[in-house]
């Protein structure tokens, strides 16, 4: 059976944007942005034309939570991809340690599509000087489509050769149940034109046959507030 996304995030929304003391007040952080196509991991989900997005961020000491919104289009109807997300983020002995989870939504998908999933999810990096090392896992019960189980795991590192610029990329391997196991990996350069304004240009691959994830370059720019 699959999950029901907004049961399964109502816990871990209570637990960080529950009630406050008016000394605590949670931190709110919003952005939007476009890009020339939405890439996530190797797949284009704009069927690769442009996308619109948005979404706001509370962070509460440790604890976040979020939501974000873009376009998609899978060529079936379904054009709106909502997340949800939350969790705790924390640094030990020089290592930022993050654990959380993501649900996905597609309110306009169609009956019996199964787009919707929760994914939980580890994250831990460590900066030396301009360079950040970076490794995570991502596992879902009962993935995007028919896929059930599904595992993700990636590879990443970030360099800062000067203010204002980094150089990022990662690897990583998506294992599925059902539609089959893929590599994938990106590379690209972000500029910040100006305190709110980052502009990013990345080459993405797989080693899938599809032309959806075949090789290709994406620019993006987003604003945050």
């Amino acid at each position: 059976m699959r999950i029901d996304v907004l049961a399964a995030t109502a816990p871990a929304f209570a637990l960080v944007c529950g009630p406050v003391s008016a000394q605590e007040r949670p931190e709110i952080a919003w952005n939007v942005g476009v890009a020339s196509d939405y890439v996530f991991r190797g797949y284009s989900q704009t069927g690769g034309n442009a996308q619109v997005f948005g979404g706001v961020d509370a962070k509460l000491g440790n604890f976040y939570a979020g939501s974000w919104v873009s376009n998609v289009d899978f060529g079936d109807g379904a054009g709106v991809e909502v997340d949800l997300y939350g969790g705790h983020s924390s640094e030990i002995e020089g290592f930022k340690v993050d654990f959380g989870f993501a649900g996905y939504l597609y309110p306009s998908q169609p009956d019996g599509a199964g787009y919707n999933y929760v994914e939980l999810k580890g994250d831990i990096s460590r900066a030396i000087g301009p360079v950040t090392l970076g490794a995570s896992l991502s596992w879902s019960p009962d993935y995007f489509g028919d896929d059930s189980s599904a595992t993700y795991v990636e590879a990443n590192a970030a360099f800062v050769p000067a203010d204002g610029w980094k150089i990022s990329g990662a690897v990583g391997h998506q294992a599925l149940d059902v539609s089959g196991d893929y590599a994938t990996w990106n590379l690209g350069v972000g500029y910040s034109l100006t305190e709110t304004a980052l502009l990013d240009v990345r080459y993405s691959d797989t080693d899938r046959n599809d032309p959806l994830a075949g090789g290709r370059v994406v620019a993006s720019l987003k604003f945050g507030f």
